[in-house]
């Protein structure tokens, strides 16, 4: 039986496409057209928007944060049902299932959690496993560990760092590389609290900029698909900006994504505080072809910052709200949950708001400026309708603007700024562009051969209730949301890849782990077996 989706506008940019006519579905798998004589099974779409499924590259869904950050508050998702009594995380709302029924009734049919630490990659796994509808994937953490500063510290080769990175790869299961603030988690234990781009990490001797460059070099030999992710050094500092243009000129040509780059968006004010700086960070992505962001939106209300970057959230607690964080002294990167209530009486909140908007609107290719709020640090990821909407409605957000407090609208540039997002360019920034990024070439778009992941939308001048609820989506070809509902326990599946490395490593890395925590490397494994009968893993295909 094959599918039609009758008469809707598509729009895929992948193919300069914004026409309307039919959607043909097999198998799982979008197709040209049906065989002659084949039965066809169609959905009546005319007067709606296709699109493909959309796809989240930086939004933190699974792990050790994630959970810690429900149990510390139970209260802040108090409107979701909470688990049975006496159960397992009892009082902790928006569970796995809420995230991805939201995604899904959004038209999220793919989100990658970007923070994996190797030494927590099971129980982030079993998380994301948890999640329906939705493919998932996640981006294993280097960089901060003692394995790897202590091949730097030794000088050892590049071929040496490329399979100590490629280990930690495969064995964690993950979709691609990140490294968070370089560095800096070994020197704010040293009691360091601030660490640069030139730094030295106290006791490794090496700077912030070789780890960066030494991880530049491993994802490239090993052919990780995705550009190595960077969380810079300095994130919320006035004049990060130049550290941002720093760690894209350390790329030197090669590919690199810089994550939530609105919190490095701020220069020094001379009348105190910060002001905009997204002027700076739009010319420095201009630039550098090479080099591709997510923007970390700031939205009002309380939400919850979870972060590897130890240094950043320590320096942050004092601004907790409510008054209660938590930090995590753990290997390598440790981690820490600070909530906060992003107020839409605080002019400085305020500006955060206007800075992210102003590096979408300056945006010089929607192929390389992608859309998160850094989930949840800058707002959960159900703000995402109303970012859209104010991205393609000018009207709607000189409301916005009108009712920012005066020191906020004179420190941005955002008032000035008329361009309106169309709806190509919104299926480019939230699909085409990062499926294209992260190498999964069967999705964000809906060309024959593609993956039947699609999303159909009423056509309301209201954007915000346009992409809150989706009219249909279709996971892998089956229905998952109807009418902005979902329909039921569809799973998707953890996309990771497998790279190859000196099997010798191996035993290194055994035996380094029996020295350093007294347990082997089955300790940090992700067996197949612990997901029971479920198929959970597919396995993407290296460039090399």
């Amino acid at each position: 039986m094959i599918l039609r989706l009758a008469g809707g506008r598509v729009i895929d940019p992948t193919q300069t496409l914004d026409a309307v006519r039919d959607v043909f579905v097999r198998d799982g798998r979008i197709v040209a057209a049906p065989d002659p004589g084949e039965p066809v099974e169609t959905l009546d779409v005319s007067g709606r928007i296709v699109m493909a499924g959309a796809v989240d590259v930086h939004s933190h869904i699974a792990g050790g944060n994630v959970t810690l950050s429900r149990l510390l508050l139970p209260e802040l998702h108090a409107n979701e049902a909470p688990a049975p009594a006496g159960m397992p995380f009892a009082t902790a709302g928006w569970s796995t299932w809420e995230t991805g029924r939201l995604y899904a009734e959004m038209g999220f049919t793919t989100v990658i959690e970007p923070a994996l630490p190797p030494t927590h990659a099971l129980q982030t796994h079993l998380e994301l496993c948890d999640l329906p509808v939705i493919d998932k994937g996640a981006l294993t953490v280097v960089g901060n560990d003692d394995a790897l500063l202590d091949l730097l510290r030794r000088r050892e080769g590049r071929t040496a760092v490329r399979d100590a990175v490629a280990y930690a790869l495969k064995n964690s299961r993950g979709l691609g590389l990140k490294v968070i603030n370089a560095g800096g988690a070994p020197a704010f234990k040293s009691n360091l609290r601030a660490f640069d781009f030139d730094d030295v990490v106290p006791h490794y001797g090496v700077t912030s900029r070789e780890i960066v460059t030494a991880l530049l070099d491993a994802a490239a030999d090993i052919g990780v698909p995705h550009p190595l992710h960077v969380h810079c050094n300095n994130l919320g500092v006035p004049g990060a900006p130049d550290t941002v243009r720093a760690t894209m000129q350390a790329a030197e040509g090669r590919r690199m994504h810089l994550a939530h780059v609105q919190f490095y968006s701020y220069l020094a004010d001379p009348a105190g505080g910060f002001r905009s700086g997204a002027e700076a960070i739009a010319a420095a992505i201009a630039e550098h072809p090479n080099v591709s962001v997510d923007v970390g939106q700031v939205m009002f209300g309380p939400t919850v910052t979870i972060s590897l970057d130890i240094m950043k959230q320590y320096a942050g607690h004092p601004y907790a709200s409510p008054k209660k964080w938590a930090l995590v002294d753990g290997d390598a990167e440790g981690g820490g949950i600070v909530p906060i209530d992003y107020r839409r009486k605080s002019w400085i909140n305020q500006l955060q708001w206007a800075i992210g908007m102003e590096l979408f609107l300056l945006s010089p290719d929607p192929w390389r400026v992608l859309m998160t709020t850094d989930h949840p640090n800058g707002g959960p990821f159900t703000s995402y309708p109303q970012i859209i909407h104010l991205l393609m409605d000018r009207g709607e957000r000189n409301r916005w603007i009108e009712a920012m407090p005066e020191e906020a609208r004179k420190r941005t540039g955002l008032a000035a700024l008329e361009r309106e997002y169309t709806l190509a360019e919104i299926a480019i920034m939230t699909r085409a562009a990062p499926a294209r990024l992260l190498g999964l070439h069967d999705r964000g778009h809906l060309k024959p051969g593609a993956v039947a992941d699609v999303a159909v939308y009423d056509d309301l001048a209201d954007r915000s209730a346009m992409f809150s609820k989706a009219r249909l989506v279709l996971k892998d070809g089956r229905v998952a949301v109807r009418d902005g509902r979902c329909t039921g326990w569809i799973f998707g599946r953890t996309h990771t890849l497998a790279p190859g490395y000196d099997t010798l490593m191996d035993r290194a890395m055994g035996d380094y782990l029996v020295d350093r925590y007294g347990v082997g490397r089955d300790a940090f494994a992700v067996p197949d077996e612990a997901f029971g009968e479920r198929h959970v893993f597919k396995v993407e295909p290296c460039l090399n």
